[in-house]
């Protein structure tokens, strides 16, 4: 048996308030047997609590250690709902005024090392932990000073997002849209930092839900699933994604 740890971009409890639950039910089983994938979703369902209106309509997922699974599909198709479920309903960015993000990261950072048994860092021991972080991203020192989110634009919250992954050293990330709302120079260091991140943790998984296939030009997946009306209805490679490409989502018209 070995310890699952899937983690989306966190944003650790006691600063954000209560991690709300998803307004889903789901059913859904986790592969954790030796020898069975790292992460393997069965047959997911989920309906909207309020409604019973059903969202995700038997979803597969088997990740391997290593792999980037990347999920695309029209808005609607149930590909930010699968990975909130499967995150544990995360939120979104929030502001955390008067808390630096240098102490949100550190505490965040001790609360994980606490909890597999390593040594907390003092700021000093932590500082020189993610300034290489911080340079891997191509982000200002100066960030580190302000309060959490507070006045960021869209580009920088997505930064501070990886940036949080990359503090947390997770053993699966689960990144929904993250080139969303980002200019070409932010986008490619945002793509830099993830693999550097997955160069320096080859056997960390990566889940991905994008629109567009520039996202993936830079991070290459293994496996490309795309998602219609809360299924996954077409797998495969990069092949795959330049044939949506080229022919948008009526070559979903010719799934058998």
């Amino acid at each position: 048996m070995h310890t699952f740890r899937c983690a989306p971009v966190a944003r650790p409890a006691p600063f954000a308030g209560p991690v709300p639950r998803p307004p889903v039910r789901q059913r859904c089983v986790l592969a954790r047997a030796e020898g069975s994938p790292f992460l393997e979703v069965r047959d997911l369902e989920a309906n909207i609590a309020s409604t019973g209106q059903p969202v995700l309509k038997g979803v597969s997922l088997r990740v391997k250690r290593g792999e980037v699974h990347a999920i695309m599909g029209k808005n609607g198709s149930g590909k930010s709902t699968l990975s909130k479920v499967r995150g544990s309903g995360f939120q979104t960015p929030v502001e955390i005024p008067g808390v630096a993000n240098i102490d949100f990261l550190r505490m965040a950072t001790n609360a994980r090392r606490k909890a597999l048994g390593q040594p907390e860092l003092d700021p000093l021991e932590f500082y020189a932990f993610v300034m290489p972080r911080l340079s891997m991203l191509n982000m200002d020192p100066a960030f580190l000073n302000r309060s959490v989110n507070e006045g960021f634009s869209g580009g920088e919250k997505k930064r501070n997002e990886i940036l949080q992954l990359a503090c947390l050293e997770a053993d699966c990330a689960i990144l929904d849209e993250i080139d969303s709302g980002l200019d070409i120079d932010a986008l490619r260091d945002v793509a830099n930092a993830v693999n550097a991140l997955k160069k320096e943790r080859p056997d960390s998984a990566i889940i991905m839900v994008t629109h567009y296939k520039r996202l993936l030009d830079y991070i290459q997946p293994d496996h490309v699933h795309i998602m219609q009306s809360g299924r996954i209805v077409k797998t495969g490679d990069m092949g795959l994604v330049d044939q949506l490409e080229e022919e948008g989502y009526k070559l979903l018209s010719k799934t058998p």
